[in-house]
């Protein structure tokens, strides 16, 4: 499997040539520098460039031992296919263009929410008289007494903590790379706030699927914009001939009529 980290930039818009609209989401992707090889085909990576007094001398002497720039965020990569020697680094050279890969991230916290919003439940009696019951959860419905339980089921939905969790959106596409930049543009949105890193990893469903796009880019807008002048100038053209053969016949009627 495929896999390199990058951080998440934000969200653009592009067209194709057909003038659908395609959301996709920036990742800068910085080469990930291995540092260790582990066993079960892991390795350990460092991406993110800092100053070397932000680290401590262990940490430091890694880097230095290897020879490469210290970084600031040092973590696992697991099921890796490609045995890569220490010092190497990962690059976007990994994927390609229209690739299916899956993003796994860590999604925005929310804090302490209530089951309203944390979990989309009906809101209470909107009328005059009910006080504020309508951002309530409501009974629990656990009974009094006898068999039933005297406390409340693990997992029961309630209020509590919402978001901050690892999830993984499968099935995206690449939908152009820029390697000068370090920039990839995935189509779709994926998890976390701007400026936090995922992990792209190839997709575990559709690896063998691609897709094209036909993105317009600055060259083709140029030719599209070209095309548009010349045949809007062939329309005037052609108006203006018109309308001049027009006038000679109304002239040519005009002197008939004279005779």
């Amino acid at each position: 499997m495929k896999k390199i980290i990058g951080r998440k930039i934000g969200m653009v818009q592009l067209y194709d040539v057909n003038g659908a609209a395609i959301p996709c989401t920036i990742v800068q992707v910085e080469p990930n520098i291995i540092l260790e090889n582990k066993p079960n085909k892991s390795v350990k990576v460092g991406f993110g460039e800092t100053k070397e007094n932000k680290l401590n001398k262990p940490e430091l002497g890694v880097f230095k031992k290897l020879g490469v720039a210290a970084k600031k965020n040092v973590r696992t990569l697991s099921n890796i296919d490609n045995e890569y020697k220490p010092g190497e680094s990962l690059n976007l050279d990994i994927f390609k263009a229209g690739e299916y890969v899956d993003v796994q991230g860590v999604t925005k916290g929310h804090g302490f929410t209530g089951a309203i919003k944390r979990w989309n439940f009906k809101i209470g009696p909107l009328s005059h008289g009910h006080g504020y019951p309508h951002r309530y959860q409501g009974s629990l419905a656990f009974g009094r007494g006898g068999n039933a339980p005297q406390r409340v089921y693990k997992g029961k939905k309630m209020h509590g903590h919402y978001g901050h969790e690892t999830v993984t959106i499968q099935n995206l596409s690449i939908v152009i790379i820029f390697k000068e930049q370090n920039l990839i543009l995935i189509r779709g949105a994926i998890p976390g706030p701007e400026g936090s890193y995922v992990i792209i990893k190839s997709s575990n469903k559709r690896a063998k699927d691609s897709i094209e796009y036909n993105i317009i880019t600055k060259d083709i807008q140029k030719s599209i914009e070209e095309a548009n002048l010349s045949f809007e100038n062939k329309e005037f053209a052609k108006e203006s001939n018109d309308e001049a053969e027009l006038k000679e016949k109304i002239a040519e009627a005009k002197k008939e009529e004279n005779k």
